[in-house]
């Protein structure tokens, strides 16, 4: 089965790449607007900070709470276009101000432009926990970055994901890469952290890293092609889109045997448990912000 491109592009992963956040700030400049509909084969979406510039690309309002506030996609419940309506922002950091703050700034301008209200409580969820396996680790730890590397650009920061038909490629930044395509993962320089999360993009509950695994690592899994079509539409499910009939009967064909097998060969495991988790819950957001 020839999946979308689109589709493809809806394992882009929950964007949290900064600490702690220091006292309120706001951005100097900022316009919001729709992204423009894709004409190619090729879907780009991510974030960049550049100095003191900031762009967001083609997020949904899911996306960017999650970036904001930390917090996995699944945590946050709102109107059912959050996870498929996209916007592009630019912004400018005010004098003085850090890319550390960018998450306090991006809450304050979405509550601010979209008008939300929200609140947090807690609720149960079905969850897998990803934890070590009865054998050792069989994990490849990734090589040091060689002596007199580039560092990354002080107070900068980018994910960037792009996808088209033949796959999707998320590049965390610092040489951390994941590609998902031709019924493969392919990671390197990934910590357990980031592969549980992604994992749970592709599975019908999320993954909590449970390992206590630290460090990052080099390694494949490969599934067979209805195992990997079906966990391509559970992605495609958890990001909001809307699909056909005929494409939903593809989680009919597959056992997922070769999810939990591959995990299995790394010296991991995958179990079902239920566990309390904190979620944001938008009671009111407009559609369209306003005016930049």
């Amino acid at each position: 089965m020839k999946l979308p491109g689109f589709v493809l592009l809806a394992v882009g992963l929950s964007i949290t790449v900064y600490g702690q956040r220091p006292s309120h700030a706001e951005f100097e400049v900022a316009s919001i607007r729709p992204t423009a509909v894709a004409t190619g084969e090729q879907v780009n979406a991510g974030l960049k900070v550049d100095g003191a510039q900031i762009k967001f690309t083609a997020l949904s309002l899911v996306d960017m709470l999650s970036s904001a506030t930390s917090l996995k996609r699944h945590q946050i419940v709102g109107p059912d276009w959050m996870p498929t309506d996209r916007f592009d922002i630019a912004a400018k950091l005010p004098a003085g101000a850090t890319a550390a703050q960018v998450p306090e700034m991006l809450e304050a301008l979405l509550v601010e432009r979209f008008g939300m209200k929200m609140h947090r409580e807690k609720r149960d969820f079905p969850v897998y926990a990803l934890v070590m396996g009865k054998g050792p680790l069989k994990l490849k730890e990734s090589a040091p970055d060689p002596a007199g590397a580039a560092a990354e650009p002080r107070g900068g920061a980018q994910v960037a994901i792009s996808g088209g038909r033949n796959g999707t490629s998320i590049n965390f930044g610092g040489g951390s890469i994941m590609t998902v395509a031709n019924n493969r993962f392919d990671a390197k320089k990934l910590p357990m952290e980031s592969f549980a999360e992604a994992l749970g993009r592709f599975m019908d509950k999320p993954v909590g890293d449970m390992t206590g695994v630290t460090g990052k690592y080099d390694f494949a899994l490969e599934f067979t092609p209805e195992d990997f079509n079906a966990m391509i539409i559970h992605s495609a499910i958890s990001a909001g889109v809307q699909l056909p009939p005929q494409a939903l009967r593809v989680l009919d064909t597959a056992s997922g045997d070769s999810i939990f097998s591959e995990i299995q060969k790394l010296g991991l495991k995958l179990e079902s448990r239920k566990a309390p988790i904190e979620v944001l819950v938008v009671d009111h957001v407009e559609r369209k912000p306003t005016e930049n």
